[in-house]
Parts: structure tokens; C-alpha cells; sequence
């Protein structure tokens, strides 16, 4: 099938965010006195938007006193630092700008606060990617696994979503896509691993960005 519309996540599918976002997790955390996370265990939490990530990291979750001060902290850091570390996935913009020459419409949806995702568009995609779409659910549009942003990538590009595609890297990108109607492509070097994507829905794989040609 030759797609004509691909809508992406972001954060393990187009760009590897994982070390900003550790580090804010992780100074957040150490400005209210509560334990430090490794890597790999704020790899498991993204994924469900920026607040269950901290509600995942801070011991008792929002119930604990100091959850909200937590939040706070971590999102003002991880504004000012989203850029220090993060970096496309090797083969990403290339595969992008192929893409975009063949006619192909480029979205990313994800559940990063909207801000965050547009910067990052901005810094990175600025000539590939045409419309980005972040959490923004005071406005009434759900985050993922809700279809709801995807919905709205495809009624700001202007396409039904037949020949439309999602690409992702995690469980909520399968089931986005599944609630969207449209086909799903779970990537390879992401924050989730072919057996958890397959235990959750996944068909499609790909292992490298130029397979989406």
C-alpha cells in the first residue's frame, strides 16, 4: 500500500527525548526530596502525556503533597531544557524529506504539552512537518489513545484519512491508531520492544526509518 498521509508520534518515533526528559523528571524530583528514577524506568512511564509521567514517578502519584509543586517544577525545567540532549533518530529527517518530495502530507500528534511539541517541530521538522498537534485538552480534545488529534492533524492538513497511515512506537500509538481507524506502523528503535508491541496489537514493523519508503 503506497500512503499518501503519515501521521507520527513524536518522543521514540521521531526524536529520542528520553534524556531531556529524564533529567526533568529527575530535577523535579530532587527539588521536593523524593527519590531519583534510572532511565530505563522513565522510558517505561512516557508515553500517556507529561502529568501520568510525573504521576508514575512521584512516589504515591498525585496523591502525595508534593505532586503539584513536582509538576510545576518539572515543566518549567523541561521547557528551558528540551533541546539539550534531544536529537532525531539517525535516518529520520532523511527519510522525512523523501517523504514530503514524493507528495506524502506529514503530521505528528503527540501527548507532550503543546507548547513542547510545537518548539520541537519548529527546531527540528520546520520543512517537513506541516501541522503539529500537542496535548491541549482544556480545549476539549482528548489525548491519546483517544482519536481525537489525529482527527484534528488530518482536518488541518485538509485529507480524509483514506491512504492515511499512523507510525508509532508504543502501545498508546497502537491503540490511537486502531480508535482512529487507520493502519498502524510500530518503529524499532523506540521506547517499547517488539514483544510488549506485539503482546499489545502490533502488526507492522519497521527497524529503520527508510522503510517507510
Amino acid at each position: 500500500m503506497r500512503y499518501q498521509t503519515y501521521i507520527f508520534d513524536l518522543d521514540g518515533t521521531l526524536l529520542d527525548t528520553l534524556g531531556d526528559l529524564a533529567a526533568s523528571v529527575n530535577y523535579a524530583l530532587r527539588s521536593q526530596g523524593m527519590p531519583e528514577h534510572s532511565l530505563d524506568d522513565v522510558r517505561r512511564f512516557v508515553g500517556n502525556g507529561v502529568r501520568l509521567l510525573m504521576e508514575r514517578a512521584v512516589p504515591n502519584g498525585a496523591a502525595n503533597p508534593g505532586f503539584n509543586a513536582a509538576f510545576a517544577t518539572f515543566r518549567q525545567h523541561y521547557m528551558e531544557h528540551s533541546l539539550d540532549t534531544t536529537r532525531p533518530y539517525e535516518g529520520i529527517p532523511e527519510a522525512l524529506a523523501a517523504l514530503k518530495a514524493g507528495g506524502c502530507r506529514l503530521a505528528v500528534v503527540s501527548n507532550k504539552f503543546m507548547t513542547a511539541t510545537q518548539e520541537l517541530i519548529r527546531h527540528f521538522f520546520p520543512d517537513t512537518i506541516e501541522v503539529a498537534i500537542g496535548e491541549h485538552e482544556a480545549e476539549g480534545i482528548r489525548k491519546k489513545p483517544a482519536p481525537d488529534t489525529v482527527f484534528a492533524a488530518l482536518d488541518q492538513l485538509g485529507v480524509g484519512k483514506e491512504q492515511a497511515v499512523y507510525v508509532g512506537d508504543s502501545d498508546v500509538d497502537i491503540q490511537t491508531a486502531s480508535n482512529a481507524g487507520l493502519p498502524c506502523i510500530s518503529v524499532l528503535w523506540g521506547f517499547r520492544d517488539r514483544d510488549f508491541l506485539i503482546q499489545h496489537g502490533a502488526k507492522t514493523f519497521i527497524s529503520a526509518p527508510s522503510e517507510l519508503l
